[in-house]
């Protein structure tokens, strides 16, 4: 209790910075270790190391580990064959991913990549009040669609009712086979997205409704210039691919 007594402010001041300054480390290091191997270190360490002093995995019985051989192995192998992909925007699914699986017959794309894609889609390309506008509400319901082929029928319904920019890049990024064709639907949904900006730029202080509105039109022409760039610079690289090989023919 003296001892309490005869701590400063400074004292509480100096543990709070150093305490900050230890966690802000961690993160640091959580975070590059994250992006490097695809998997955090603390959960790493603590099933590795942390559970079998816990009591969490029986090592002295040998009934259960002769049962659980078969399961471990076969545990592993599927581990090992897991890859996970950072940031699911960066290829399109139906130009890139599809082809994928196409030649080697298995699916890059997991449940986490594919919710990791919807939190994504649902941020970037909808907003509160899409269920006002019918197109936007059928879109709304597409982006959660765990089905693909659901998701293209929904854009193309979308399309039937208007030019909706955000049913066309879903059917880039899910439909086209190729970049050509992705790049193509993109020039589209930027066209149709440039629009309903001016439009949602006139409107905005008119209430929290418009507001909303133009939030999610930047947000769309931001990503919708992007993916587009990202075809462009696909294609040129392409093309000077094929012209190596050409003169190296």
């Amino acid at each position: 209790i003296m001892f309490l007594n005869t701590l400063t402010p400074k004292f509480y001041v100096a543990l709070t910075g150093t305490s900050s300054l230890i966690s802000g480390l961690i993160l640091i290091f959580e975070w590059w270790y994250f992006r490097k191997y695809g998997t955090s270190f603390i959960e790493q360490v603590s099933v590795s190391h942390l559970r079998p002093l816990l009591g969490g995995v029986d090592n002295n019985s040998p009934s259960n580990s002769n049962a659980s051989n078969g399961d471990s192995d076969s545990n592993r192998q599927s581990v090992s064959e897991c890859k996970v992909w950072r940031n699911p925007l960066n290829l399109f699914r139906g130009a890139e991913y599809n082809r994928y699986t196409w030649v080697t017959g298995r699916e890059p794309l997991t449940y986490y990549d594919m919710n990791l894609s919807a939190q994504d889609h649902q941020t970037f390309f909808t907003c509160d009040t899409d269920h006002l506008r019918p197109a936007d509400a059928i879109m709304q319901k597409a982006w959660r669609e765990r089905n693909p082929q659901a998701r293209i029928s929904a854009a193309h319904e979308a399309l039937e009712l208007n030019e909706c920019a955000t049913a066309y890049i879903l059917l880039a990024e899910e439909e086209a086979t190729t970049i050509v064709e992705a790049e193509k639907l993109f020039k589209q949904a930027l066209k149709a997205g440039e629009g309903c900006y001016r439009r949602s730029q006139q409107l905005q202080h008119h209430g929290t409704q418009y507001e909303a509105q133009h939030s999610k039109t930047l947000s769309f022409v931001y990503q919708c210039s992007k993916s587009e760039d990202l075809c462009k610079i696909f294609s040129v690289s392409q093309g000077h691919f094929i012209r190596c090989l050409e003169w190296l023919n």
